[in-house]
């Protein structure tokens, strides 16, 4: 297995624990082996040590000078439309399709049901048409 995600300054990542869960942060500095300094300015992340294992790393690196202060960060992050880059990204729109799903109500699922049902019906019908007219040929 190649890892291709590495632990580095300027790397955005993503808590997936704590108070801050779901939002996007900067490596700013590494302290330890299991922990790093992180900062998100623009996504109202505090500056702070926070441990590696509440981090989960995107594929998004902004370059940075070490322990940089949150203004730097801040117009460096502008510049490199993380925000931009993030709302693009396949991981993005899942999260938002899980979201969007959780807040469903049940007529919601309701109608879901039957449009896949209609679908599905008609890619059939289409699908039987297409191999009767392989046939025919």
């Amino acid at each position: 297995m190649v890892y291709k995600r590495y632990v580095q300054v300027g790397r955005v990542a993503m808590v997936t624990y704590g108070p801050d869960e779901g939002k996007l942060c900067v490596i700013v500095d590494v302290v330890d082996q299991t922990r790093g300094l992180v900062d998100g300015p623009c996504t109202d992340v505090k500056r702070q040590a926070i441990s590696f294992k509440w981090l989960a790393l995107t594929n998004i690196v902004i370059k940075l000078a070490p322990s940089q202060r949150s203004s730097g960060i801040r117009k460096a992050w502008e510049k490199a439309d993380v925000a931009g880059q993030w709302e693009k990204s396949s991981w993005a729109k899942r999260l938002a399709d899980k979201k969007k799903r959780r807040s469903m109500t049940d007529f919601d699922r309701f109608k879901l049901k039957i449009a896949k049902q209609s679908k599905r019906t008609i890619v059939k019908s289409k699908v039987k048409k297409m191999k009767k007219e392989e046939t025919a040929q």
